[in-house]
């Protein structure tokens, strides 16, 4: 019987998480009573007596967690603490060489929402020489209102809001979000993206969307059709080699899997993913990178 631990269970992730391993067999879940959730000690003891522990918190709060553990429990972080830091595997499986160091890790950081869909398109291009380290790359991502957590859920949600939040909103304007250090380094580009995200009235949903010129690119259009077909063509992540005219950010909602889709023409380029912010961006990776360290089929749990 594998124990499971979520410290952080009561936060939209959290409870995702939750859901979906009641009722798997072979998994036992830990749980502390409510009022001992915040108590240091008992969230080390529990911690330590699973055999996975899932850290759904603030950063500060995931930091500290990381540091209670000293036995042989594996970690997945889903905050934004890890995801650049030495010694943790980065969750994104998908990704060439990526799922054996999953395999092989006690420490995994849950990739950003954002930026697991800003890396599918652009890491592949990288690695594969199609465009530069040095390529200065923009990109604008829409999502459902559930990716700001329960305190924006309730603002979205609440009776007699303002009118502002009928429009889809531009947030993080000075250019500092805190999925910038995973986008670039995960992608080895030699500076972070120009990064436009968007929230927007449905619950939950994403498209990120790269825009590449035709003096970026060393290859053709079809150069990264092939090379996506031949990177994404598992349950989870497949290409599209169709995209409909138009592309709703929400048309993969209540799914774990990631749609990748290229359009535009030979001069101007449109990288397309679309996938939902708490699925392939939350939890759903988070069981994904589960099975994965366990041995089991990676699909088991998702809705695909």
């Amino acid at each position: 019987m594998t124990k499971i631990y979520i410290d952080g269970s009561a936060g939209t992730t959290g409870l995702r998480i939750r859901e979906r391993l009641n009722g798997r067999e072979g998994l036992e879940i830990l749980s502390l009573p409510a009022e001992m959730r915040k108590d240091s000690a008992a969230r080390e003891e529990a911690i330590n007596a699973a055999d996975i522990a899932f850290f759904c918190l603030p950063d500060a709060a995931a930091v500290e967690a990381a540091a209670m553990v000293h036995g042989s429990t594996a970690v997945i972080d889903t905050s934004t603490a890890h995801r650049v830091s030495e010694g943790w595997a980065y969750g994104f499986p998908e990704l060439k060489g990526y799922r054996e160091k999953i395999q092989n890790s006690r420490r995994i950081a849950n990739p950003g929402c954002h930026a697991s869909g800003f890396i599918s398109l652009v890491q592949p291009l990288v690695q594969e020489g199609l465009i530069a380290p040095d390529t200065a790359l923009t990109c604008f991502s829409v999502t459902g209102y559930s990716g700001g957590g329960r305190k924006m859920i309730e603002e979205y949600e609440a009776e007699g809001r303002d009118t502002a939040f009928s429009s889809p909103r531009q947030y993080a304007l000075g250019q500092s979000h805190k999925h910038l250090p995973e986008m670039q380094k995960i992608c080895r580009l030699e500076t972070a993206p120009v990064f436009c995200p968007i929230v927007a009235d449905y619950y939950s949903g994403m498209a990120v969307t790269v825009p590449l010129s035709r003096k970026d690119l060393r290859g053709s259009m079809e150069d990264i059709r092939a090379l996506y077909k031949a990177c994404y063509h598992s349950p989870v992540v497949h290409y599209e080699p169709e995209l409909e005219p138009l592309v709703a950010a929400n048309c993969m909602a209540d799914r774990d899997d990631m749609m990748i889709g290229v359009a535009g023409n030979e001069e101007r380029i449109l990288l397309i993913s679309v996938f939902d912010n708490l699925g392939k961006g939350a939890s759903g990776a988070a069981i994904q990178n589960m099975n994965i360290l366990l041995g089991l089929e990676e699909t088991t749990g998702l809705t695909l």
